[in-house]
């Protein structure tokens, strides 16, 4: 009997997702129909999705969520996600007019369709005229039911496979950059130098310790090691000042 994910489970996913009712695909992970429907982005990298079963940590849409649970590694199935358990119901209510003078400098270069931040919401422009602009505050496919095809590539089951693709989640590098040491209840992970001065460092550090400790409950400490190399001497050497380590119970005292 093949068994399928339970809450917690850490798998791979490819999908496509397409708006039901006008066949308008707006998302994939797959870099041939991102082509193929003209949402290819450069700065995008294509590859299957890291999903958490049941956990908040890497989400999805709760229907595609529900439905994943009932599969294993190999399936290919077409999901349909309704908008209760989608990207919600419209609401009237969220759709406002306001004066144009709320769009400040660039108010003379909004066109309907365009999407603006107001009071630190964004909306998309639905209406221009008078002095007013009309903004829809609601996800763009609020109401809408969503079809995803959808290919369950793999699972992370051993915490060296979970430590290692949680890396490759959190981590913006190439995957050849990323390295850890997993000894009995503690990593060591190696920062990679090109991030060294990465503006969100100390967040994507506090994330990656997060989701070790919640998916692979055996350790007890995360370590973060930056080396630095002398250039001039070829001499490897590690910064002490530099070497974090975190453990569960300092996590828990925090």
């Amino acid at each position: 009997m093949t068994l399928t994910f339970g809450k917690g489970s850490l798998i791979f996913i490819d999908y496509t997702a397409k708006v039901k009712d006008s066949g308008e695909v707006f998302d994939t992970t797959v870099e041939e129909d991102a082509k193929k429907h003209s949402i290819h982005e450069q700065n995008v990298r294509y590859r299957p999705k890291l999903v958490s079963i049941g956990e908040i940590s890497y989400p999805v849409l709760k229907g595609l969520d529900e439905a994943l649970a009932n599969t294993t590694v190999g399936d290919k199935l077409t999901v349909e996600v309704t908008p209760d358990k989608g990207f919600g119901e419209r609401d009237p209510g969220k759709v406002r007019m306001i004066s144009i003078r709320k769009l400040g400098d660039d108010a003379e270069k909004v066109s309907v369709g365009d999407t603006v931040e107001v009071d630190y919401k964004m909306g998309v422009v639905r209406f221009i005229g008078s002095g007013r602009v009309q903004v829809d505050y609601n996800h763009k496919y609020a109401g809408k039911t969503i079809l995803f095809d959808v290919n369950v590539t793999g699972s992370l089951d051993t915490p060296s496979d979970k430590i290692d693709g949680i890396l490759k989640n959190r981590l913006l590098v190439e995957d050849s950059k990323i390295a850890f040491d997993l000894r009995d209840n503690e990593v060591s992970i190696s920062v990679p130098e090109e991030i060294f001065r990465a503006e969100g460092l100390p967040i994507t550090k506090y994330l990656i310790q997060d989701d070790v400790f919640k998916f692979v409950p055996t350790l007890e400490k995360v370590i973060f090691v930056e080396t630095y190399v002398d250039k001039q001497d070829q001499e490897t050497y590690v910064d002490k000042q530099d070497q974090e380590t975190i453990s569960k119970t300092e996590e828990k005292a925090a």
